[in-house]
């Protein structure tokens, strides 16, 4: 029974990672530049909603669920047979970190003075946020992937040490 447990835990943490490396890389490649070829207006109002729509129980499912079941991974991991994949959970954590400060020290900060702006030079506000925000983004979209990735191989590890690959 633990060791299905064990199993679960780094499936769903696998999973809520590769959701919250989706979204960081889908700003990445297809938001962020579809936006940026729009106006000043349509930028700031359409980041505004955005911002605004992303708070809601979903996005805190994948986004706190990768840091949450990470953790439960790794714990779960720490003794016997879980200990090989251990070091690609934490891996994982670590880079998930990353992602995290990058978030709460540049990315939010910079969402809440977008709002902060009012309706009069949108042209400014987007330039003190668009290509900052982009920038770190990657960051975050890369970092996500590479924890995503370190989570996938994991799983094979897992899979391995128990006996079932």
């Amino acid at each position: 029974m633990f060791e299905l447990f064990r199993s679960a835990a780094l499936v769903a943490s696998t999973l809520a990672m590769g959701l919250t490396a989706g979204l960081f890389a889908a700003f990445a490649y297809a938001v962020m530049p579809g936006l940026g070829r729009g106006g000043d207006r349509t930028f700031v109002e359409a980041m505004r909603q955005i911002n605004v729509a992303i708070l809601n129980g979903w996005f805190a499912l994948a986004f706190g669920g990768a840091l949450v079941l990470t953790l439960l991974a790794a714990a779960l991991h720490l003794r016997g047979d879980g200990r090989p994949a251990l070091p690609w959970i934490v891996a994982a954590l670590v880079l998930y970190g990353l992602v995290l400060a990058v978030t709460f020290a540049v990315n939010v900060p910079l969402n809440d003075r977008l709002a902060a702006a009012g309706t009069g030079d949108l042209a400014a506000a987007r330039e003190q946020f668009e290509a900052a925000w982009v920038r770190w983004n990657v960051i975050r979209a890369a970092a996500s992937t590479a924890a995503f990735g370190c989570l996938a191989w994991a799983l094979v590890v897992h899979g391995a040490s128990a006996g079932g690959a």
